[in-house]
């Protein structure tokens, strides 16, 4: 069976960190730019099932929100938010989602419930 190609063009680097709590006692997981760009695609992989309400994550670079797709931005829902579950989102202002080389784009979890689920958040940097 043929694999589906993807073709992410030269331009664009995705960067992920690592966050050992979206729950009860979220922490905020950060990383840093490595190019001038925007930002063009967000994304969250859950580590564990989260319980109870979804897990909001809000976006920012430099302490700056950077507002997404949908009504509520990043969401990690809870009907499917298993471990290994992917959600993703975009930025709807190009000017909020304009990175410079060693900026830092932290991501915020908020509002989940259960314990110790872990995460990977990324986020696609298109050079401009």
């Amino acid at each position: 069976m043929a694999l589906p190609s993807l073709h992410h063009a030269g331009n664009e680097t995705e960067v992920s960190a690592f966050t050992p709590s979206i729950g009860t006692s979220p922490q905020v997981a950060e990383i840093r730019v490595p190019h001038s760009g925007r930002i063009t695609k967000v994304g969250i992989v859950t580590g564990g099932a989260i319980s109870g309400s979804n897990c909001l994550v809000s976006v920012a670079v430099n302490g700056t929100v950077v507002p997404m797709s949908g009504s509520l931005g990043l969401v990690a829902s809870v009907a499917g938010a298993a471990a290994g579950q992917a959600f993703v989102a975009n930025p709807t202002s190009v000017a909020l989602s304009v990175v410079r080389e060693d900026d830092v784009i932290s991501f915020t979890p908020s509002n989940a419930s259960g314990a110790n689920i872990s995460a990977t958040m990324s986020a696609m940097i298109k050079r401009c």
